[in-house]
This record gives structure tokens, C-alpha cells and sequence, in this order.
């Protein structure tokens, strides 16, 4: 897993529950790279399950939420990181109908090795997709947070629901309805 993942996602616990918290995790996860990361570095995925389920235990929240809340965050950190990648888009479903046709090539050129989940379109229309998250990691959560903050980001709102067609969460569909 990308280490910009690693670092976007402590710098979330940072701003949302402390920078002792981060210690806090950082210590008891029994890391192999101890906490360091670099945001070009590439770390064990494991790493990051260690530092979620910390985390859920520390704040008494559950992993699923923290991981949707992460989703929230990571939107930000990636408009700041690629404006331009944003920019070329008018509309959160837009953006959402170009995740594997140019965000995700975008970020295959930036990181060839990372492991990125699918999104497949099973329909379109003006106001709503419906599509299937697949992922071996099964971080669906993830992929709903960054749904929900893009419309926002695009001063807009949709109904998002989702369907675990397995139970591990490695394949989901949703179906998103913009808002008015």
C-alpha cells in the first residue's frame, strides 16, 4: 500500500483525535517499518489494518467508520494533491463515471504498483450510477466516503446505498442518486 495512504491517514487521526492518539496507535500496532512512513514509500497493507483496528479499540469507534470517515479525509488530501485531476471535472458525477477510465490511470502513472480497487458501471443516466466496487482489501467504507465527499466538494448531495454482494466486502454495488 502507498505510503501517501499511510501518511493522509494519520495525519486524519492527528486532526480528528490527537497526536497522542497517533503515538498512542503507532505503539501499540507492533509495526515493522515502527510508524515511519514516507509518502513514497510502499508498506505492508497489514500495516494498516493495525493501525485501524488500534485506533477502533483506542476511540471506541468501529473500523468500518473510521475507515468511511477516512474516505472524507482522503478526498481533501487528493484535491490538494491533484487539483488538475479535479478540476477537469464539472460535476461529482462525472467524476465518480471517470474513476477507471482517467483517475485511475492518472494514479497508475504516479504509483504503477499500486493495488487499486475496480469500479464497473452497470448503468448511467443524468442524475445516478449504479456500479460494483471489487477490491480484494474489501475497504467498500473507503469508497463511500469518497463518494459522499465529492458531492460535496461539488456543492451538491446525493443518496448513496449500497449491497454487499459478499460478506468479506470485496465486491459491493452501488447505487448513487444525485440530489434535486
Amino acid at each position: 500500500m502507498k505510503g501517501v495512504v499511510f501518511t493522509e491517514f494519520l495525519e486524519m487521526v492527528e486532526s480528528k483525535f490527537g497526536l497522542e492518539t497517533v503515538d498512542t496507535i503507532i505503539e501499540n500496532s507492533n509495526l515493522p517499518s515502527e510508524g515511519i512512513y514516507t509518502s513514497v514509500g510502499t508498506y505492508n497493507f497489514n500495516e494498516m489494518v493495525s493501525l485501524i483496528t488500534s485506533l477502533s479499540s483506542e476511540v471506541k469507534t468501529p473500523v468500518g467508520d473510521l475507515i468511511y470517515a477516512f474516505g472524507l479525509f482522503l478526498f481533501d488530501g487528493l484535491v490538494k494533491a491533484h487539483p488538475d485531476v479535479i478540476k477537469s471535472y464539472n460535476s461529482p458525477l462525472s467524476l465518480i463515471y471517470s474513476i477507471e477510465d482517467h483517475i485511475h490511470v492518472h494514479v497508475k502513472k504516479l504509483y504503477p504498483d499500486a493495488e487499486l480497487p475496480t469500479f464497473k458501471i452497470l448503468e448511467k443516466t443524468d442524475t445516478s450510477i449504479s456500479m460494483v466496487y471489487s477490491s480484494s482489501r474489501g475497504l467498500y467504507q473507503l469508497a463511500h466516503g469518497l463518494i459522499e465527499k465529492s458531492f460535496e466538494h461539488f456543492n451538491s448531495s446525493a443518496t448513496v446505498t449500497y449491497k454487499l454482494l459478499n460478506e468479506n466486502g470485496t465486491e459491493v454495488k452501488f447505487d448513487i442518486t444525485q440530489n434535486g
